[in-house]
């Protein structure tokens, strides 16, 4: 039995990792920014580095999902849920001795090339060049930033401390009716994005998985985290073969009613 912690577990990436794990072979205990009346959560204030290490207490894996997520935030805004809050999970993880920390990175941590400007971060180019893992890293926002800082810190902790990291570079969550509805409102360069950048619930639980349990070949481990999409730049053959996962989804072919026939249903 693995114990695995969530921090941000009533978002929406948080609420996908919860269906990941069998009961039977994961304990999960689920933290929040505050109680929420659907989910069994405990309230945890991430900037409080003392109660975040009382509450990593017991656990073996660290999925850290909290922070300010949005890319239009300011700098005031992201700096401490996502630098300092980051910061106390890694430090919590030491303390508590855990095996892995698996931190949500961000797509907006490697696209300011891709974007049609600076000011339009959700909007790609019409022919982006592929990004790999092993690129360097180019923020497109403030919220990139504070991505790239988790990354750099996720490398620093586990080449110091010896346990396991994974800097999950996270696409867009939508289910598929999201998906449709986002390509039909958004202009061209919006829509390019959306297609490229899509991680459907079925894949985002495949994901979540793999990186929190599969036998890593090296640490720390950056990995892409999107579904099978064809119009993809973010590259996902490393990731496929470093954490085994296999997404079954496509952006392209649930805009071109090419899906399973099951439509608004996500592959499990």
């Amino acid at each position: 039995m693995t114990n695995i912690a969530i921090t941000g577990a009533a978002g929406n990436v948080g609420r996908e990792a919860i269906g990941a794990f069998p009961d039977d072979d994961h304990d999960l205990t689920l933290f929040s920014h505050s109680e929420t009346e659907d989910l069994d959560t405990t309230p945890l204030e991430i900037t409080d580095r003392e109660e975040f290490i009382d509450a990593l207490e017991g656990q073996d894996v660290l999925i850290h999902l909290a922070a300010n997520a949005s890319p239009c935030a300011s700098w005031d805004e992201v700096r401490g849920p996502n630098v300092d809050g980051l910061s106390n999970a890694l430090e919590a993880a030491v303390e508590n001795d855990l095996e892995r920390v698996v931190f949500a990175s961000s797509n907006h941590a490697v696209n300011m090339k891709n974007t049609v400007s600076a000011i339009r971060p959700e909007s790609t180019v019409g022919s982006p060049e592929i990004v790999r893992p092993s690129d360097p890293t180019d923020p497109d926002t403030f919220y990139g930033v504070t991505k790239v800082f988790g990354e750099a810190m996720g490398s620093y902790y586990a080449k110091r401390h010896g346990f396991e990291v994974v800097n999950l570079r996270i696409g867009w969550l939508l289910t598929r009716d999201e998906l449709r509805q986002e390509c039909d409102e958004r202009d061209g360069a919006g829509e390019r994005y959306a297609r490229a950048m899509w991680l459907s619930p079925g894949d985002c639980r495949r994901l979540l998985a793999a990186a929190a349990t599969a036998t890593l070949p090296e640490s720390p481990l950056i990995a892409h985290g999107i579904s099978d999409n064809s119009e993809r730049f973010l590259s996902l053959a490393e990731t496929m073969q470093a954490l085994e996962y296999r997404p079954q989804d496509d952006a392209e072919a649930v805009l071109s009613d090419e899906s399973d026939g099951r439509d608004g249903l996500e592959t499990t």
